[in-house]
């Protein structure tokens, strides 16, 4: 790397924290925040081994810098935290796709998703999908009871179960699994299927499987809270339950990720 190339990544690490920094609202404990931090890790630990870097005329894509830079200030003026970190990330591809060897763009490009991750437009930008995953969980969760033979009624994410109330809260929302199963999927889907034709497939798929997990989350906590009592279903069960549905649904990826990995597909060479 030439100074100037240390130049840009000084440069990009500025943005990126005025990115980060510029709206704090979102962050209100640690476990939102580590889904974000842990994006860069899985793109640096994927992208290895980081050597072989050219030593290009110029140090930047002008055409792709020239659309980073007009997405950022179009984010800049519409407060869309998504364009700042989309304009980020192509504007870092830019540099970056001149700095690799050229057997290894196609590696890094199904890596672009990382960096796209480790900003807070999902907090920002879509408070209402939140409200969305409640509500979508609150009626699969009273459907599933009323083919199950309960008696059930259900007002927005307030649902009566048997006379008994199971409110799907606000801690119910799923962005934070939503985030964590992007990173963590995507991390998985890239292991076992970085090569393959059905990795973009794989990654369409993630936000499916997080409102999937999100939602049985939902299931279980009420089932819970039906048995045995709202005590029950509160305090370190509600935390470590939903984990462990997160960390089943993680599991069943991998299964299938691994069938798909198993049929004859289109290879993707790594250098």
């Amino acid at each position: 790397m030439k100074p100037r190339d240390f130049l840009w990544l000084a440069s990009l690490l500025a943005v990126a924290a005025f990115i980060w920094l510029r709206d704090r609202s979102w962050i209100s404990s640690p476990d939102e925040v580590l889904p974000l931090l842990a994006a860069p890790a899985v793109f640096l630990w994927l992208g290895a081994p980081w050597h072989g870097w050219r030593n290009e005329p110029a140090s930047v894509n002008l055409r792709l810098w020239s659309v980073a830079v007009a997405i950022f200030l179009v984010g800049i003026v519409l407060e869309i935290t998504l364009l700042l970190a989309l304009g980020w990330t192509l504007a870092m591809w830019s540099w970056l796709q001149r700095q690799v060897p050229p057997g290894k763009n196609a590696v890094l490009r199904r890596l672009l998703m990382f960096p796209l991750l480790a900003f807070p437009w999902l907090a920002l930008d879509l408070p209402s999908l939140g409200w969305w995953f409640r509500l979508s969980a609150a009626w699969s969760a009273a459907q599933l009871f009323h083919c199950l033979g309960l008696a059930v009624t259900r007002e927005g994410t307030q649902i009566v179960v048997e006379n008994f109330p199971v409110d799907v809260s606000a801690a119910c929302a799923g962005l934070k699994v939503l985030q964590a199963m992007l990173v963590a999927g995507g991390l998985l889907a890239f292991v076992q299927l970085g090569r393959s034709r059905w990795y973009w497939p794989a990654v369409a798929m993630l936000p499916l499987i997080a409102w999937l997990a999100n939602t049985l989350r939902v299931v279980m906590l009420s089932t819970v809270a039906l048995t045995f009592g709202a005590d029950a279903a509160s305090g370190w069960f509600h935390e470590w339950g939903g984990w462990l549905v997160l960390m089943v649904m993680f599991g069943l990826c991998g299964l299938g990720f691994a069938f798909l990995g198993g049929t004859p597909v289109k290879s993707v060479q790594r250098k």
